[in-house]
């Protein structure tokens, strides 16, 4: 059988499967999870054209890890054939961990275990599966391979998974703001000392990737509509959750229901089988959104007041309204969700425990560069001499780029 297809995709157009054991992996239960796995969690409440999938931002990663392998080489990096098969089947492997909703609900079904960790779990599974095909790879991803520079092009400040999810989320969201120069900045790409640098005249494609990443955070990823929708997500499962530790029935199928009767709080939790042989791990392979969407237009019937109505909100896309406050503005966001609280809960007749429910508030941030010596994109000059692209450009606002931009929100009920 050929292994090595070519799939059609809408960013990139023709890209290749390298490996015959990336086809295998593509073809496992566990990566075709995340078909199903919407890559922008209800971002397509605002931009309608966002329900692409974790499935294919993997595999445009991979395709941009193929290029930047090529280009690497072409410049004389030592690259063996075994750390190209395994820093590939790294980035495609990055995301395997998601769970339905991507960000949305990463710790609203486990908490306190991120999605890398159980990606990690994955491939460690896989590993096993695969007769240890996966060694290498997973030595890469968990940074202890003595290359270091191959990790940086799976999770860095200038990574393939940044590259492609740019790219992708501005394609089919429609905001152009956010359209990069991956294979620009691919073919600036070199290493020098084992760190992954950018050649000096790519520095305004680094630019504009920044400024871009910026844009995207505030016209998408925490656009205040999508913000309010995933907010409400992350509370109804919070709900569902209070109703099952008191012991009420609340649908959920046998995938969802083991974590909502459950606390899984870290990964032995996450891993440890319980009476009938069956882990967390088991079941999280068998969630995705449509797991979520399923529970929650059962529980828009429920009895139960708040979880019925946040859900038929939720599904009926009636959302909670909005409100954003400049950081310096704790205290006046403090004193208006104290006085929301109270004229939403006379105005419905809720309980002081109720209303939390629908006046609640949070933080939002925006960092589009993090200046850190470890975790930092570096410019090389002509000389050979390293700088920071905070330091090396000459556009004040990539400097402005490196500072966290902080807001708080409050969301509440108000029709």
């Amino acid at each position: 059988m050929n292994k090595l297809k070519i799939i059609n995709d809408p960013v990139y157009g023709f890209i290749k499967i390298p490996y015959e054991i990336v086809f295998d992996i593509i073809q496992h239960p566990y990566f075709q999870r995340l078909r199903r796995v919407k890559q922008l969690g209800l971002t397509d409440y605002v931009y309608p054209g966002a329900v692409h999938s974790r499935f294919q931002h993997v595999l445009g990663a991979t395709h941009l890890m193929n290029n930047a392998i090529k280009e690497l080489r072409n410049k004389g990096v030592g690259i063996s054939e075994a750390e190209a098969e395994a820093v590939t089947l790294a980035i495609l492997l990055h995301d395997i961990g998601h769970g339905p909703f991507s960000h949305t609900l990463e710790h609203s079904i486990v908490q306190n275990i991120s999605h890398e960790e159980i990606s990690i779990l994955y491939m460690q599974e896989l590993n096993k599966i695969f007769d240890g095909k996966l060694d290498l790879c997973l030595q890469i991803f968990t940074n202890k391979y003595h290359k270091k520079f191959l990790h940086q092009l799976v999770s860095s400040q200038l990574d393939m998974d940044r590259l492609d999810y740019l790219r992708r989320d501005s394609f089919f969201t429609g905001v152009v703001e956010g359209n990069v120069g991956s294979e620009r900045i691919i073919q600036m790409l070199d290493v020098y000392k084992d760190k992954l640098v950018v050649q000096q005249k790519g520095i305004y494609s680094v630019e504009k990737f920044l400024i871009a990443r910026r844009l995207m955070y505030w016209q998408v990823y925490l656009h205040k509509a999508v913000v309010v929708a995933e907010q409400m997500l992350i509370v109804i499962m919070k709900r569902a959750k209070k109703l099952a530790s008191k012991g009420e029935k609340v649908f959920a199928g046998k995938a969802l229901d083991f974590f909502l009767y459950k606390n899984i709080e870290s990964v032995e939790d996450f891993c440890k089988k319980n009476r009938k042989g069956h882990s967390g791990f088991e079941y999280f392979s068998q969630l995705d959104d449509n797991n979520i969407i399923a529970a929650i237009k059962e529980w828009a019937k429920h009895k139960d007041k708040v979880l019925s109505e946040l859900s038929t909100r939720l599904i009926n896309r009636q959302l909670l309204k909005i409100e954003i406050f400049p950081f310096s503005e704790k205290k006046k966001m403090k004193q208006k969700l104290k006085k929301k609280r109270k004229e939403v809960a006379k105005k419905y007749n809720l309980s002081k425990k109720q209303v939390r429910y629908f006046v609640f508030g949070g933080k939002i941030r925006n960092n589009a560069y993090t200046k850190n010596d470890d975790n930092k994109i570096n410019i090389i000059n002509n000389e050979r001499k390293l700088q920071d692209i905070a330091t090396a450009s000459d556009i004040s606002n990539v400097k402005v780029l490196s500072k966290t931009v902080e807001k708080y929100f409050i969301c509440f009920l108000n029709d």
